[in-house]
């Protein structure tokens, strides 16, 4: 049997830019997973093996891939940085015992840090840190030890110091046992001596080493009891004290080093190794029931019990579709039967492989713990449970954001038609913040995503992967329609066409809800005047006109409806009769409702030299734009700033005029928010003009 205890689950994320996929390179040379080292910026990063990626020098979907260190094995899922891929992240948190959160030694925590620690927090997965680019200009270990604390909240326990910094930055000094590894010039990992903690760093090394103890003495009460007495801990016993406190998330032991430069990856690897949970340690998975309710059952790790394995990523490569499994429990072999609970339906396990990026070794078992793809599964999609068929459970499902952006493409030739259906159905497949639609009237396909960049790559593979040339619309915002003012009504539904007629009568109040709510119905009918088998129908009819507004036919959210009287006719009322008269209540209503039309705003996030903050500021100002913070960096200005969607395409470019090329920034969905009234009738006019020239 495998030894579960020497396995690591671990993902590596962190902003767009801060070396994760250097530092999944630099970990795949040093295990002996590769034998030269391939570079980012030279398009040749062993996990960006997209065409794209490579281009773009950014990583788009995570890659998994399975490496050993000091005999542990470690499943490595390297992910993107970048907002608009930020499901990759979540989804791999999801199935993760514990990650590696990589921050920029200049740069800091940055805003698309902040979206992945907030991940991992709700996905509950323990962390070490590493503070990589110590090398580069304006890097300062202890400022982002700082901002871990102020910005992400958390708790960081330092474990490695940097000796020199910028261009002298040639090591680290272990705090727990005062050693200090000193990397030479050749650039090879390998090539370091320890020695001695250098004159100069003498009292800082005792003084972190003696917070270090108090810190993790804390999680024994004996071993505090004595510590307090005088007596010290033995290495050993602060280790495993280290180990409980980051899987109890009590703090993150921060590593520092140089990925690119070969230094301090050594520790960060031995970090994982002593400190980051097993999947044995981990609290199990939730079992819940089909509507997602936890049943109080749990996952538990371990191949004794029943099969349970959650599907978390599907990729189209040149082999086939491709399941990536994560099992929680129990074994799977090649050829057996496994239950998808989520359809009902069984499948035949074919091909099983361990994934190294986009190679592939062809596997016959794999057991709790492992991670690995399944070749050739149909029918199944992102969050799906895998079980065995005597024993059915679910696995608690994933929920993926609503997408805000969206386009209107079509083939460029006829012919291509049918080749875009069958391309774009695989990468909804893969992509679950990635939606397609029909538009009824004009019988255009719309593509739906997380903002500019995601939509753009979509374009970019649909062309190059599956040579589908595609012409674009320009983007489209996904405005929300909602009321303002409660309205108290009365609907009667009458029809009378030989034989028996239709009748039903409502009468109901229709008000504002909370933002964020959606839809809600409730009844509070007494007496039987509208039957209660028919208020499912009167609940129906008025959720299936949620989906076109009145004022320019978007999605209407926040809106509760109360059924509060009404009347029935002993033949002719029916669930149909009921369905209809909700319907005409709700167009009869809407209008008189004040209805208002909102838009997405988005947190933006942009970072810019100093002597241009006045100008960037303007021109969000000019973008109707609230600048919530500003702080100062040591390179630049990072400003916050809410922006409605609409005022930010293309903003990219005029960031970078402004800025000489200096400029960046990312964004993320916040909240809707109600339009002004001159927007707010541009988009309904243009709303009106699409539908009259359909």
């Amino acid at each position: 049997m495998t030894d579960l205890s020497k396995y690591r689950n671990i993902g590596i994320f962190a902003h767009v830019d801060a070396g994760k996929t250097t530092t999944t390179e630099r970990i795949l040379k040093l295990t002996g997973k590769i034998h030269k080292t391939g570079e980012v910026h030279e398009g040749a990063a062993t996990t960006d093996f997209m065409e794209q990626e490579q281009e773009r020098g950014i990583t788009i979907q995570s890659a998994a891939t399975t490496c050993f260190w000091k005999d542990h094995r470690f499943n490595i899922i390297d992910t993107p940085g970048h907002v608009d891929f930020t499901v990759e992240v979540y989804r791999s948190l999801k199935v993760l015992d514990g990650g590696v959160g990589v921050f920029c030694g200049s740069g800091g925590v940055e805003p698309q840090s902040e979206t992945n620690w907030r991940y991992a927090n709700e996905s509950e997965v323990a962390r070490v840190i590493f503070v990589n680019k110590l090398d580069r200009l304006g890097a300062d270990f202890y400022r982002v030890v700082k901002q871990v604390k102020d910005v992400l909240g958390a708790n960081p326990l330092v474990m490695t110091l940097p000796i020199g910094t910028e261009d002298q930055f040639v090591g680290v000094v272990d705090v727990l046992t005062k050693k200090a590894y000193v990397w030479d010039d050749s650039g090879l990992p390998e090539n370091y001596e320890i020695t001695d903690v250098p004159a100069d760093m003498v009292d800082d090394v005792e003084m972190y080493h003696e917070q270090l103890i108090e810190t993790a003495v804390e999680q024994d009460d004996d071993l505090m009891m004595a510590y307090m007495e005088g007596e010290m801990p033995t290495e050993e016993q602060i280790k495993a004290c280290i180990r409980k406190g980051t899987i109890n998330l009590d703090f993150f032991p921060t590593f520092c080093g140089s990925a690119f430069k070969n230094k301090g990856v050594q520790l960060v690897l031995d970090g994982v190794v002593d400190y980051l949970p097993s999947p044995t340690e981990v609290e199990p998975q939730d079992l819940t029931d089909e509507e997602g309710n936890p049943t109080g059952g749990k996952a538990i790790v371990s191949a004794d019990e029943p099969l349970r394995a959650l599907a978390f990523k599907i990729m189209d490569d040149r082999f086939g579709a491709l399941t990536f499994v994560r099992i929680y429990s129990g074994v799977l072999n090649k050829g057996d039967t496994i239950l998808n609970s989520a359809t009902g339906k069984t499948e035949r396990i074919g091909r099983m492989v361990e994934m190294h990026a986009n190679d592939r070794n062809e596997i016959s078992t794999a057991t709790a713990g492992d991670i690995i793809a399944i070749v050739g599964m149909k029918n199944v999609q992102t969050g799906h449970t895998l079980c065995d068929p005597k024993h059915e459970c679910t696995l608690e499902a994933m929920v993926f954001p609503e997408p805000v952006i969206s386009i209107a493409v079509a083939p460029k030739d006829k012919g291509g038609s049918e080749k875009m259906g069958i391309a774009i159905g695989k990468m909804v497949a893969e992509d679950p913040s990635f939606r397609v639609e029909t538009d009824e009237d004009s019988g255009e396909t719309i593509l739906k995503g997380m903002g500019e960049l995601h939509l753009d790559v979509k374009v970019d593979i649909l062309k190059r992967t599956y040579g589908v040339e595609l012409v674009v619309g320009k983007p489209q915002v996904a405005y929300r329609e909602s009321i303002t003012i409660p309205v108290e009504d009365s609907y009667t539904h009458k029809k009378q066409s030989g034989g028996s007629g239709q009748y039903g009568k409502i009468d109901y109040r229709i008000r504002p809800a909370e933002a964020g709510t959606g839809f809600k119905f409730t009844s509070s009918v007494v007496g039987g005047n509208v039957p209660k088998e028919f208020w499912p129908a009167v609940e129906k009819g008025f959720a299936s006109m949620m989906q076109e507004g009145t004022l320019a036919g978007y999605p209407v959210v926040d809106v509760e409806v109360e059924l509060f009287d009404g009347a029935s006719h002993a033949v002719d009322s029916s669930a149909i009769a009921y369905e209809i008269a909700a319907k005409g209540a709700f167009r009869q209503s809407m209008p008189k409702a004040g209805p208002q039309l909102l838009e997405p705003i988005m947190k933006v996030d942009v970072f810019t030299p100093e002597d241009h903050v006045g100008d960037v500021i303007g021109d969000l100002n000019r973008r109707r734009g609230m600048i919530k913070d500003q702080e100062a960096g040591v390179t630049g200005v990072r400003i916050k700033a809410d922006v409605p969607l609409s005022e930010m395409f293309g903003y990219i470019g005029h960031l970078r005029t402004m800025t000489s090329g200096r400029g960046q920034f990312s964004m993320e969905f916040n909240h809707y928010s109600a339009c002004p009234q001159n927007v707010a009738d541009t988009v309904i006019a243009e709303a009106k003009a699409r539908k009259e020239a359909k």
